[in-house]
């Protein structure tokens, strides 16, 4: 399950957890943003329990400083996050059997 967040949420997130945070930048006007949204989502519920899926709209307000932070220049952009910090970055759309094996290299 994808979980919705902003800039705030998300450090919330990475910080009170202990599984790798998969978070997927992304806006509304992206067209690659919107195909990879229903394999990020497939992806999420094959691997509920063993990680957090989140995204962040990078042109909400409140969410603009997460993807400043994160040198977020190009989406969709998902970051793997480990131990509070990132990992790795998967970067634009991929097919589902790229995005799992970016997963479960991260997990």
């Amino acid at each position: 399950m994808v979980k919705y967040v902003n800039g705030k949420e998300l450090e919330e997130v990475i910080a009170s957890t202990n599984k790798t945070v998969f978070c997927d930048f992304w806006a509304n006007w992206c067209g690659p943003c919107r195909m990879l949204a229903p394999v990020f989502e497939d992806v999420s519920d094959k691997y509920e329990g063993q990680a957090v899926f989140v995204k962040i709209d990078i042109d909400e307000e409140e969410s603009e400083s997460a993807a400043m932070k994160y040198g977020i220049t190009s989406i969709p952009n998902i970051i793997a996050f480990k131990g509070g910090k990132p990992a790795a970055n998967s970067l634009g759309f991929v097919p589902q059997p790229v995005l799992e094996n970016f997963v479960k290299e991260n997990l």
